[in-house]
């Protein structure tokens, strides 16, 4: 084998990454066990708030050493491989920036009636299209005001250098577009500075181009109201004087002198055998710990008594010790000690050391040295009467990155008349003192005052990059445009839901890992064992691909591994078949392995690519759970063509350098002979086979028909929806109709959840209405209607139910914006995968014929699965259609398409070989029967896995294993009976041979 030791350094080189990378997952989940024990309450059960108290205490502290290398759980949180939402619970948000709050800011909150009826109408209009608000906006003013301008709405002194009385329609168009691009982008800054204060929950958050929206995952929270409250709440923009040193020392020394006392009564406890001398909410021999490195529980007091000694002698107290420089009107400190700090400031005696005029607040981010330290501020700001700032955002009319006169990054900003007189003043009074802008209680930027500004336009210059002076200038502009959001998509689950996901995802993994395991070996025997040593390596790989590229696995995510398990095999099927057909044709155990390679190679090659494509485009077009399942659908394609084709060579190699006498085998005695010499006319039945699809997808038609359609979620039609479950089993049926009341007789659906105790139910009760005050109306209006219903009390959320009582597992809402939104993104992804499947296929085969023949297979395999549910749906079998659906149909078409180019490429093979004019299907008859045994391996053991899913991968995921199901059972069916015909029946009735081989 050419190049067998640059298989072998990179697959050593991926190993040993794998391992580096997925080892942080290991010591995250120790940290995360050790938190859950120290929260596990005597009855068993865990206080979730607790557990976060202890993660958030270690979150700078080093949990793991790595060769020497000592890393905080926040750096370990960051590579590891963490949990999607479904997995562990939390909660998963899309925002809107509210654009018609946004040109109404703009226009001065204009009175005009048909403005405000042009917004009312594109707010409408904006639910069912994919224009922008802004366009539908002008649409609608100028459908209501036939010639109508505009401008002199935004003409006003906010916007004076941006549009003026005389500007067009289009111009103003043009303005509006530039400032909610801008809002939006200050709303996503603003956010991510909030979000990322979570801390241990490891927070995800992204813009969605082009859609105005900002969607979040917060994974183990456990405070949805909160949540809701810090990301829609209004940006508190603020400026502050910087205090100067001689005001807050004396503080800062007599916090330190008290906890000096503390240490040594604490020392002095420690050496008598009494470690509760002490009261206060933070222990002091923790504080020793912190400033000795000791261990407070330690038994060597001396030890101890040692250190301590030696901390108080070098005058290294607990809140000094820290300290790395200072600055006026600021605390240097390393970043890894700020939750020691916040520990020490939070205190309420040490509250109370504080001057009531002295408030401290930490910078926005830290410094970054050379040698890799970290350092960040701790400002101390002066207090005004009754705590209020020396001045509020709404005082700023604008901002802008610019260049200050050394070429250097700086910052514009301007005043409205009355913030110039108050900042002429403010700045007059401050000189040579530091101002702070401060937003969300964090300081950005704490800039000097050269001298008094009396226009109200000043220059922030400091060491500013340009992404930071940008950012700086968005800031700014937050005080003078509001940009409130809105949360249009929503979806909470409980850490309950989210432990039995993983247990299911676990089963499936290892159920069908198993299955395919025995398979692979009782049929290719020493082969089938290469095989599975490279699925093994295969399932390694993804995982450690995930946790390099920081991703999240989800239960769709195990999903996909399930699925590339059963599809994985396939690269192998291709090349024992191929070699055992080259060993029939009496070729030499290592000529026959070097030719099936050789051989295969092709029909792998375009197999992977087809299905990469299409996971390319749920991955570009998909949404939510849906990228999720993309990523790791194409990290398994990826990784599942080296393992197969290029490490099971290498092992190949090693097994065989014997040749003949090595022993290796590629089938039992039972297996040997299977499917060897097939001779089925199978395109002599093709007018059955389209008979019966015809009859088959008519039948689903006419179900679709009398049901109304399929059983669309929330997904797709909008609403809101609830997972609860109870202490005993309850009847759907019976629910349904008692809840219809209590949801004013809107759309209600209630059905069976997983167990005959848990219910999903979904309403489409004030869909319209995307406010909390909504949310909050329609779980009151379900609570009121279960206990009313049931006679049992609610228990809470994300809650184990007692008896007499039921709980909310997990809530999700999708708003009718959004549905028609997912309902148009799937649309394009199914389009756009046929158009490029049949570009692909036109290229790699160059006649039209095959690609008509494989899309017109593909779209037989998706209205066929349709037709199954539909079917299914009118014998009382209800699956839902979600984002979840639509990946398997796209699925199903990569895995139909995959089969289909093996049979292509065969035919391919066999018109290459041809030497005289044969009937055209006879040649197609070859390849079919030459590849069946392939394709029947193939679908079987990828049919195993998805059974295995449908059985134990959970409710969440019963739509997309059904689905899989039908479509790797009709995949078969349309490569053999559907796409090969249709090329039959498009091209002429015989086969011409190669015109230089004729002239031989």
């Amino acid at each position: 084998m050419r190049n067998k030791g640059l298989v072998v350094s990179l697959t050593i080189i991926i190993t040993l990454l794998c391992i580096y990378y997925l080892s942080f997952t290991w010591a995250s989940q120790r940290v995360k066990n050790e938190a859950t024990q120290y929260a596990t309450e005597q009855s068993g059960k865990i206080n979730y708030g607790k557990q976060q108290q202890y993660l958030d205490s270690v979150w700078k502290e080093p949990v793991f050493n790595l060769f020497g290398a000592e890393y905080t759980l926040q750096e370990v949180k960051e590579t590891e491989l963490s949990l999607g939402l479904d997995l562990q619970g939390g909660m998963h948000v899309t925002l809107e920036v509210s654009p018609s709050a946004i040109i109404e800011g703009l226009s001065g909150y204009s009175k005009d009636e048909n403005f405000k009826k042009a917004l009312e109408q594109a707010r409408e209009e904006q639910k069912s299209s994919q224009s922008s608000f802004v366009s539908l906006f002008v649409d609608a003013y100028e459908g209501l005001v036939p010639n109508g301008n505009l401008a002199p709405f935004f003409a006003n002194s906010k916007n004076r250098d941006k549009v003026n009385a005389s500007s067009s329609n289009q111009e103003v168009q043009k303005f509006l577009d530039t400032e909610m691009n801008l809002a939006i982008d200050r709303a996503f800054n603003i956010l991510r500075t909030r979000v990322d204060r979570f801390g241990t929950s490891q927070p995800n958050i992204q813009k969605l181009e082009g859609t105005g929206r900002i969607q979040i995952e917060l994974p183990g929270v456990d405070n949805p109201a909160r949540v809701r409250k810090l990301l829609q709440g209004v940006a508190n923009l603020q400026f502050w004087v910087v205090s100067t040193p001689d005001k807050y020392q004396s503080a800062v020394m007599a916090i330190n002198q008290k906890l000096v006392d503390e240490l040594q009564m604490a020392s002095k406890s420690t050496l008598d055998g009494d470690t509760s001398a002490v009261a206060g909410e933070v222990a002091p021999e923790d504080e020793l710990a912190s400033l000795t490195g000791a261990d407070s529980t330690s038994t060597d007091s001396t030890k101890v008594a040692q250190e301590l000694d030696s901390a108080l002698n070098a005058q290294a107290s607990p809140l000094l010790s820290l300290l790395k420089n200072a600055t006026p009107g600021a605390l240097v400190y390393d970043l890894n000690d700020t939750s020691k700090i916040n520990r020490i400031l939070n205190r309420p005696d040490v509250k109370a050391l504080i001057p009531r005029d002295i408030k401290f607040l930490w910078e926005v981010k830290p410094q970054k040295l050379d040698n890799g330290d970290e350092l960040i501020s701790l400002f101390a700001l002066e207090v005004g009467r009754n705590g209020q700032p020396a001045l509020s955002g709404d005082v700023v009319k604008g901002a802008n990155q610019q260049f200050d006169r050394t070429g250097h990054p700086a910052v514009g900003m301007s005043m409205t008349a009355p913030g110039a007189r108050k900042w002429k003043r403010l700045t007059g009074q401050n000189i040579n003192r530091r101002i702070a802008i401060v937003l969300d209680d964090y300081v950005y930027s704490a800039p000097n005052v050269q001298s008094e500004i009396p226009n109200g336009n000043s220059e922030i210059t400091g060491n500013f990059t340009l992404e930071e002076a940008k950012d700086l200038a968005n800031i700014l502009r937050s005080g003078s445009l509001p940009a409130p959001t809105r949360i249009v998509e929503e979806a909470i689950v409980g850490p309950t839901l989210g432990k039995e996901a993983q247990n299911q995802g676990l089963t499936s993994i290892f159920a069908g890992l198993a299955v395919v395991v025995l398979f692979m070996f009782a049929y290719y025997a020493k082969g089938g064992l290469v095989a599975n040593i490279a699925l093994v390596f295969n399932i390694f790989f993804i995982l450690g691909v995930l946790a390099n590229l920081q991703a999240a696995l989800t239960l769709p995510g195990i999903a996909g591994i399930v699925l590339t398990i059963g599809m994985s095999i396939d690269a192998n099927v291709l090349i024992f078949e191929r070699i055992r057909e080259e060993l029939r044709n009496g070729l030499s155990l290592t000529n026959a392995i070097s030719k099936g390679y050789s051989k295969a190679f092709s029909s792998i090659f375009d197999a992977n690519v087809t299905t990469f494509l299409v996971a390319a485009i749920l991955y570009v077009l998909g949404l939510g759970p849906v990228k999720g399942f993309a990523i790791t659908l194409m990290i398994g394609i990826a990784t599942s063509f080296f393992t197969a084709v290029f490490v099971t060579r290498v092992i190949m190699s090693w097994m065989t350098k014997k040749g003949n006498a090595s022993n290796m085998s590629f089938a039992l005695p039972w297996s040997k002979d299977v499917m060897v010499g097939a001779n089925f006319d199978f395109l002599g039945k093709r007018k059955m086979a389209y008979t019966f699809s015809i009859a088959f997808i008519a039948l689903g038609i006419v179900a679709l028909v009398i049901k109304g359609g399929l059983n669309m979620g929330v997904d797709f039609k909008g609403g809101r929806s609830y997972v609860v479950q109870f202490d005993q089993p309850v009847s759907a049926t019976s629910l349904k109709t008692s809840l219809m009341g209590s949801f004013n007789n809107e759309g209600t659906e209630v059905k069976t959840f997983g167990a005959n105790n848990t219910l999903k139910i979904t309403t489409t009760f004030m869909i319209n209405d995307d406010t909390d005050a909504a949310d909050e109306t329609v779980k009151n209006a379900l609570v009121a209607g279960l206990e009313k219903a049931t006679n049992e009390k609610f228990a809470g959320e994300g809650v184990n139910p007692k008896a007499g009582e039921f709980s909310i597992q997990s809530s999700s809402k999708v708003g009718a914006t959004i549905a028609d939104d997912i309902k148009t993104s799937s649309l394009e992804a199914g389009v756009l995968a046929l158009i490029v499947l049949f570009l692909y296929i036109l290229l790699r085969f160059r006649k039209l014929q095959f690609s008509a023949g494989a899309v017109v297979a593909l779209t037989h395999d998706v209205l066929f699965v349709i037709s199954a549910f539909a079917i299914a749906r009118l014998f009382g079998v209800d699956f839902e259609i979600d984002q979840v659906f639509v990946a398997a149909i796209l699925t199903i078409v990569g895995y139909s398409i995959n089969d289909t180019v093996v049979v292509f490429d065969r035919i391919r093979e066999e018109l290459g070989a041809t030497v005289r004019k044969v009937n055209r299907i006879e040649v197609f008859n070859r390849a079919i029967n030459s590849t069946i045994s392939r394709t029947l391996i193939t679908s079987l053991t990828t049919f195993i896995v998805v059974m295995i899913l449908l059985i134990f991968g959970g409710e969440v995921l019963r739509s997309f294993s059904f689905a899989m199901v039908i479509g790797v059972l009709i995949g078969t069916y349309s490569s053999i009976f559907i796409a090969t015909p249709v090329v039959i029946d498009l091209t002429k009735d015989e086969v011409e041979p190669k015109k230089e081989t004729a002239k031989k």
